[in-house]
């Protein structure tokens, strides 16, 4: 976790404007969400930013410039003018060996992409709401695109609430006849045809085989909800047929569970893939259904607290003004920690549960994190339920976490070939 080492700064040597802006991000900041859509602005003006991590919940100092206090005040960022000496003391407090602080340059505005279907769905994604509410532009690209080599454009991707196993979500026993799930199946099938694949789960299973390429070679990937196990288990069942009839118009490879290879996963093992198609539930990873045994006021999770100096990278993706923070459900809620591989780095676990939330690991270049949970401010979003508003929660501790990665790139050096 020390990958970039390299662009860490001596107090020393950093140059000190005579005043600077900083922009609080602990319990002073009224619009926490808005301020990375600031930080996005400033890099790409190509203005200097420092991410304070671990001060005053992960702050940003930038020079003092009048047009960026008219951006500021426009979109409703708390920010406070420091003069030299204050910003001074801020470094020196930062530089202390026995202080868990540190200070990171941030460098470019990473190029985002958002992996989606190009059809309306009738749920929204967490990603692209907080993306649009804290004006941060991103693409959207989906199969095409992908197997097409279109990823490399691109720094950062996400993966929208997506079933990669060709089993369309397993929504089939509640919403087969319904006309979304229709369109869904019918355009899935024929972008496969355009592209040369027999059967959709083919198809995600090249999609899959990309983006595993893409982060290899220095992509930084993110997934909430079923693009996080889906993925794996799509992997995993490489030359297998694990969709029943009514998602590929044939039977699955008999005893399935028995040579899913799981060697070739990115993050999970130690799991069985759930084999009745009408059971909405992809295999033994999830732990949604154990969340039933607590009620919604007590169901939360909590973040680890790293090495700012040691460990920059998870220290990054955790900055917050809070350290517990409420529980929400997906179609994969989080996941039990038996099933993740030992070089996978936990980072924000349920503790009445005992299940891992928040998850990072690294691939070659690049690195991957997966957030269990769907929507960070609607505990049990449901099919066609309208969009979390997020002019009322632009305090929201959880799509903190979403956007922690989406800066992240913009710190993260690549790591040189060997």
């Amino acid at each position: 976790m020390k990958t970039i080492s390299s662009i860490l700064f001596s107090v020393f040597v950093l140059q000190i404007h005579a005043a600077s802006i900083l922009i609080p991000m602990d319990l002073a900041q009224k619009n926490h969400l808005k301020a990375y859509g600031i930080a996005y602005w400033l890099l790409e003006r190509e203005v200097e930013i420092h991410w304070l991590l671990n001060y005053r919940g992960g702050s940003f100092l930038v020079p003092q410039i009048k047009s960026v206090q008219e951006e500021l005040s426009v979109r409703g960022v708390s920010f406070e003018i420091i003069a030299d000496a204050k910003t001074s003391a801020i470094f020196a407090e930062i530089a202390d060996p026995e202080v868990n602080m540190d200070a990171v340059k941030l460098e470019k505005a990473p190029k985002v992409a958002v992996y989606s279907p190009k059809n309306k769905l009738p749920w929204d994604d967490a990603v692209t709401l907080v993306l649009t509410y804290a004006e941060i532009p991103y693409d959207v690209v989906y199969d095409e695109e992908v197997i097409t080599g279109k990823l490399p454009l691109y720094d950062w991707l996400h993966l929208h609430h997506e079933d990669f196993t060709g089993q369309y979500g397993k929504f089939y026993a509640a919403y087969k006849n319904t006309a979304w799930y229709q369109e869904e199946v019918r355009t899935n099938e024929e972008m496969a045809s355009k592209l040369g694949f027999q059967k959709v789960s083919q198809m995600k299973l090249a999609v899959v085989k990309k983006i595993k390429d893409y982060m290899a070679g220095g992509g930084f990937l993110f997934a909430m909800c079923s693009g996080t196990d889906s993925y794996d288990i799509a992997l995993a069942a490489e030359g297998l047929d694990i969709c029943e009839s009514m998602y590929d118009g044939d039977g699955t490879t008999p005893n399935y569970n028995s040579k899913i290879d799981l060697t070739k996963t990115l993050s999970f093992h130690n799991f069985t893939l759930i084999t009745n198609p009408l059971e909405y539930e992809y295999s033994t990873i999830d732990a949604t259904i154990a969340h039933n045994r607590i009620p919604e006021k007590a169901d939360n999770f909590t973040l680890f607290d790293f090495s700012a100096k040691w460990d920059p990278v998870p220290t990054m993706l955790c900055q917050n003004h809070q350290t517990v923070i409420n529980g929400f459900m997906g179609q994969t809620t989080d996941f039990y920690k038996q099933t993740i591989k030992p070089n996978v780095l936990v980072m924000g676990e349920n503790k009445a549960l005992g299940t891992a939330r928040y998850i990072h690991g690294e691939l070659g270049n690049g690195t991957w994190t997966f957030y269990g949970g769907h929507d960070p401010e609607d505990f049990q979003h449901l099919v066609n339920d309208p969009p979390t508003d997020l002019s009322l929660h632009p305090n929201s501790p959880g799509y903190r976490l979403i956007l922690n990665n989406v800066l992240f790139p913009a710190a993260k050096k690549k790591k040189q070939k060997t």
